[in-house]
């Protein structure tokens, strides 16, 4: 994760979250009376985000001690305890609810990612997200991603090629469509076509596609479409496919399944922030 980039998503969320002032901390605790504070899984899951709390605390106050008791990817289960943070009271209440928001944000994506990972259970077939992510958090949205054991794949519209059903139908052809693009990026770019039949998959292999992906088909199309691609070229399974059933396209040969509910439909996975005078 990008940090120096964290650190300012962070202070624009504090901006958000605090204004001027937090008026209920700062007016029932003096600045320097200290206290401590407990992260702790209500439920079991994975953890993902660690790095925010440090960060974001030491926004406030870098002498703000931040023990972290597990790390990204884990396992946790109800009741563990994630992280304690010790320095002023006010700085802790301060910035407790942002944090817990996006560690439990996080926590949730990387659970629904390694449960995906697991329901497909296929050594060969990668599961990655899409770019149906919150505006402002896709960062660390593809980051949980990670470290529930999934992939990444183009981060925005300027890391990759993807052409589109309207790009073909406005452009005239899968063929015309990598052609224009060949000419207009270098060679580092990768270039995907998506595909719907099996005309197009063969189209998209004979125009020099780098990955072609097979869109909203059934677990039969993905098996019968990748056997009609070179080795040479990545294949992708995306649109339509459910935790329910994702296990149907275990064994279909595909490199990469993409889904968006990984992100856009993730639960958040409950964590408390408890605290105490231990601290002082």
């Amino acid at each position: 994760m990008n940090l120096l980039k964290l650190r300012r998503l962070l202070q624009s969320f504090f901006d958000e979250d605090i204004g001027d002032r937090d008026i209920t901390s700062m007016s029932i605790f003096p600045v320097k009376e200290k206290g401590k504070g407990t992260f702790i899984a209500k439920e079991d899951g994975i953890i993902s985000g660690l790095e925010i709390i440090r960060e974001a605390y030491h926004l406030f106050d870098a002498s703000i001690e931040v023990h972290t008791y597990r790390t990204n990817g884990e396992q946790v289960q109800k009741g563990d305890v994630i992280a304690e943070v010790i320095g002023p009271i006010v700085h802790l209440l301060t910035g407790e609810r942002v944090i817990l928001n996006l560690l439990q944000r996080m926590s949730g994506i990387a659970t629904l990612t390694r449960k995906s990972v697991l329901t497909l259970n296929d050594p060969h077939t990668q599961i990655c997200d899409t770019r149906k992510t919150m505006p402002g958090l896709r960062m660390l949205e593809k980051y949980a991603v990670t470290t529930g054991g999934g992939k990444n794949h183009r981060f925005g519209l300027y890391d990759g090629v993807m052409i589109k059903d309207n790009h073909i139908s406005f452009c005239g052809s899968i063929t015309e469509a990598v052609q224009m693009v060949r000419d207009q990026t270098g060679h580092m770019v990768n270039i995907e076509v998506e595909t719907e039949t099996k005309e197009q998959v063969l189209e998209a292999a004979a125009a020099g596609a780098d990955i072609i992906m097979f869109d909203n088909c059934n677990p039969d199309q993905v098996r019968e479409f990748s056997s009609y691609v070179p080795s040479s070229i990545v294949t992708e399974a995306s649109g339509g496919i459910t935790l329910e059933t994702l296990k149907g396209y275990c064994g279909t040969n595909v490199d990469y399944i993409s889904l968006g509910f990984i992100t856009h439909s993730a639960k958040a996975l409950d964590i408390s922030f408890e605290v105490s005078e231990e601290g002082k």
